[in-house]
């Protein structure tokens, strides 16, 4: 009988196992939305998003509602780590009757306390007598928590029962009776229950504590998830502790087979029968009763105490807590065994007293071993949801069994090692988890609170408001309308340039075409073949010498004949005449289709004899020099046109062309009779909008800000080009730069470390930003049960070590959104120039709706997770009148200039 019962006690490992898989399963539905409501373990949001960083400094006031006392603590931080807190303490008892008579009673009270406990610890004339005093209640009840400071009651337990606070906001009623006693300094910014104290006690002892666990009267463990994974909150950043009240794990019949007919008997004879299962199992509260029914149980099987009187068990709750810790850790034999049973009125024999004590570390091991399988759990799950390949964390413990049991953390750390070998868990010892720990809670409450004050007057000139994004609209209007009008356009921001292409596709084009590429040290040559099965392709790279760059104009242009006539000659095409685009990225006044002045050379570029001359006659003349009669240039365009015009042979709706890459620009399809640069009223034409300057004449000045105008001061060209470095990817990097170098002297980053590296200009790549945001849009699309993506994570990781940063999980966090902040507003405000075009576009037509495609490339657009969709959705609400369509391009350089050769060719043939 005695083997049966120990087994009964005994839960074998592939049985935690299971367990274990079952706690994360109920962890997941607790934290979703829609099975929220269903889970057992419920999984609280608490509110609570940091741990404490040592630099939390002040005197902070804790009030603690206890069973039948109030408990007042004022703790003192000095910003030394937390190593040193000075706490004063005073308890109250509550008064007789008052935990079944009115709430607003129960709250006045409580208001008393803090009143007389501030009087007796505080002189009235010292210079803290009125000083703001921020408080933080722990109350241990269920509460539905909206805010740090802000939770329903939704239920009374511990012999509570006060009228009018159900449904309530329990922060309130206590403020309001602060306040009836005119201590208007104090204020109750946070609310909480003992594990999250305990948590937050034990984060003061060097690195962070990120889980506790409370083995007490009752159990429960809160630890900080993700939360995005939090669906019960509308907080996506960072992290946030949860309160898991796994106490009612098993309640859905989870654990009914191990459940022993010992722990029927203690669920029967509570108070709430059939509710928090778990916690009936290992709360110290049960723990006695447990084995005083295996005691009753063992007896009636006259496995121990036979021919004695074992009456005194039939009383409920006399084998106390206390007891059995005492029997447990006795190693002293059996003497003090024997003692405590004659004490409860037993006589037992040797034998009875080894098998109680059998009993006892049954009863008390298999607490702990539960325990630790929660516990495994919840590291398990914290691994996943982080992506690691191993997690190491410290753990607080704090309660009469976690005290009182020296096994409890061998026990805790053997089998969570055992379910979790992943995971390795420090345990760390709380003190005073409702005391310190609440003050720690509120302190760092306010840390946040004027860290994120502080953040946000940072990045306010950052963040557009809609009638910001309307006035940048409305201007780029009048700049267009000015760099189209003849008289005014050499004093338009905006250039509004024609590119005399006059159509776009419109799928009749047919034949070959060669296509030139030149914008650097490498260019294209390509040859592209439209049938009426499509489009096919064939190309090949070539590298210009740095000799040749900055030799003469002829040694250029000759070597550019020479590769051309080394693809004709690999692809068979020496003998026909083709037509050939020529994409030339560099600045130009174009004169006509096929000529175009090269205004400077950038990138580089200084080949002699080529400023103020036009290119496409130069490359002629090469052509001539060579004897090559292989190719005719038809058209010169520059990768905004092309890209237009290669989504227009997709989508003949195709008429405007964006550039959001490493520069910006915009082209779209002008009525003729408003280019007042060119002659001739009749149908329409592409204009080069060369919207990157925008803004140059100084009418955007009210948007750039500190940062933008370093950024733009450093570069070389200041004052130039000002639209595009609020946009273009080769500005956003150094922009959030700049702004983490102020949050650093600041002390929001970093803790205030000088970080060398950090005052590297262009540094901090912009593909930094889309590799943060990647991360943050993973996370939110992942499924509740395991984590994110771990290359993104590792990408983060990877990121500060290269900037050489000592991070905080905050620290990260906090990144994220200046790079959110500062992409956003590019995408707003390339959203605000769009919305001009396609307005101008509407009302040109006179149409109430407008629908039309914009053939886009560039590799902000096409690589940042959220460019895109912040583009769009601020567009949709800026020209709700226009049905507007983004089509990725598809080589607008290569593809599109011989799109723009082939639609020439077809207008051609058409006016032969």
């Amino acid at each position: 009988q005695i083997q049966r019962a120990l087994r009964s006690l005994s839960i074998p490992l592939e049985r935690l196992h299971i367990m274990k898989g079952h706690m994360v399963q109920d962890m997941c539905k607790g934290l979703s939305r829609q099975t929220h409501a269903q889970a057992k373990v419920r999984m609280l949001p608490t509110y609570i998003c940091s741990t404490p960083n040592g630099t939390e400094k002040g005197n902070f006031l804790v009030v603690e509602l206890c069973q039948s006392q109030v408990r007042t603590v004022l703790v003192t931080l000095y910003g030394d780590g937390n190593m040193s807190p000075q706490m004063m303490y005073k308890i109250f008892d509550l008064p007789e009757g008052i935990t079944q008579g009115e709430g607003e009673a129960l709250f006045d009270f409580i208001a008393q306390c803090v009143s007389q406990f501030l009087t007796e610890t505080i002189s009235p004339d010292s210079s803290g007598s009125e000083q703001h005093l921020p408080l933080g209640f722990v109350f241990p009840f269920t509460c539905q928590q909206t805010q740090l400071d802000k939770a329903e009651l939704l239920s009374w337990s511990k012999g509570f029962n006060c009228s009018g606070v159900v449904g309530k906001d329990v922060v309130q009623l206590l403020q309001s009776a602060i306040n009836k006693h005119q201590l208007f300094h104090v204020e109750v910014v946070a609310l909480m229950n003992d594990t999250v104290g305990t948590m937050m006690t034990c984060s003061t002892e060097g690195r962070p504590c990120e889980v506790a666990i409370v083995a007490d009267k009752g159990s429960n463990c809160c630890f900080m998830a993700e939360a995005h994974l939090v669906e019960t909150t509308e907080e996506t950043s960072g992290r946030m502790c949860v309160n898991t009240e796994w106490g009612c794990f098993g309640d859905d019949g989870t654990l009914n087979d191990v459940f022993t007919p010992y722990d029927e008997s203690v669920d029967v004879e509570s108070s709430n029968p059939g509710e928090k299962r778990f916690e009936k199992m290992v709360g110290t509260l049960y723990l006695g009763e447990i084995v005083r029914h295996a005691l009753i149980a063992l007896t009636a099987e006259k496995a121990i105490f036979t021919g004695i009187s074992t009456g005194v068990l039939k009383e409920k709750g006399v084998f106390t807590m206390q007891h059995l810790l005492d029997i447990v850790n006795n190693e002293d034999g059996i003497t003090d065994v024997r003692r405590i049973l004659e004490v409860l009125g037993l006589q037992p024999n040797e034998r009875d007293c080894g098998r109680v004590q059998q009993i006892c570390r049954a009863v008390v091991g298999r607490a702990a071993t539960l325990h630790a399988t929660g516990l495994a759990a919840i590291l398990s799950y914290m691994c996943q949801t982080r992506d690691m390949e191993s997690l190491m964390v410290n753990v607080g413990m704090e309660g009469e069994l976690a005290v009182g049991y020296p096994r409890f953390e061998e026990i805790l750390l053997s089998v969570s090692r055992l379910l979790s070998p992943e995971c390795m868990a420090t345990l760390l010892p709380s003190r005073d988890g409702s005391g310190r720990g609440a003050a720690m809670v509120t302190a760092v409450a306010l840390r946040l609170a004027a860290q994120r004050r502080e953040v946000d007057e940072v990045l306010a000139p950052l963040r557009l408001s809609r009638a910001d994004l309307e006035k940048v609209q409305a201007l780029m209007k009048a700049e267009m309308e000015r760099g189209l009008g003849k008289e005014t356009n050499a004093s338009a921001s905006v250039r509004m340039l024609p590119t005399y292409v006059t159509h776009t596709p419109d799928g009749t084009e047919r034949g070959d075409f060669l296509a030139l590429d030149l914008g650097g040290t490498n260019f294209r040559v390509l040859v592209v073949r439209v049938t009426e099965d499509g489009i096919t392709m064939g190309s090949e790279i070539y590298v210009i010498p740095a000799a040749i760059m900055q030799g003469t104009g002829e040694e250029l242009f000759d070597h550019i004949i020479d590769c051309i006539i080394d693809f004709q000659t690999k692809q068979n095409l020496v003998t026909q005449m083709l037509p050939l685009g020529f994409t030339f990225s560099f600045p130009c006044q174009q004169v006509g289709l096929d000529k175009a002045l090269l205004l400077t050379w950038t990138k580089g570029f200084s080949a002699s004899g080529c400023v103020g001359q036009d290119v496409v006659q130069l490359l002629r003349d090469a052509a001539k020099r060579k004897r090559h009669l292989g190719m005719q240039v038809v058209a010169l365009v520059n990768d905004t046109v092309g890209t237009m015009m290669a989504c227009g042979y997709d989508d003949p709706k195709c008429e405007i062309g964006l550039i959001v890459g490493t520069g910006t620009n915009a082209c779209y399809m002008e009525e003729m009779k408003n280019v007042g640069t060119v002659e001739g009223d009749q149908g329409r034409m592409c204009i080069n909008m060369e919207w990157g300057a925008f803004g140059d004449n100084g009418c955007l000045d009210h948007l750039f800000t500190h940062f933008d105008q370093v950024v733009d001061e450093t570069t070389i060209n200041p004052g130039k080009q000002r639209f595009e470095k609020l946009i273009s990817g080769m500005y956003l990097g150094e922009i959030v730069r700049q702004i983490l170098m102020v949050m650093t002297e600041k002390q929001l980053l970093f803790q205030g470390k000088p970080c060398p590296k950090l005052q590297t200009k262009d540094i901090f790549k912009t593909k930094f930003l889309s590799t943060i945001e990647l991360m943050e849009t993973l996370l939110l699309t992942v499924t509740l049960v395991w984590g994110s993506n771990g290359l993104a994570l590792r990408q983060i990781r990877a990121i500060l070590n290269e900037l050489e940063l000592d991070a905080t999980f905050e620290d990260s966090v906090l990144m994220k959104e200046v790079c959110q902040t500062v992409s956003l507003r590019a995408a707003q405000l390339c959203a605000a120039g769009m919305a001009a075009v396609v307005e101008k576009m509407r009302e040109n037509r006179g149409l109430d709706q407008l629908s039309v495609t914009v053939g886009v490339d560039g590799t902000l657009y096409k690589l940042h997770p959220r460019f895109s969709d912040n583009l769009q959705k601020t567009l949709k609400d800026l020209a709700p009148k226009c049905d507007v369509t983004f089509l990725l391009s598809e080589d607008g350089s290569g593809k599109g200039a011989a799109l723009v050769a082939a639609v020439a060719n077809r207008a051609a043939n058409a006016m032969e």
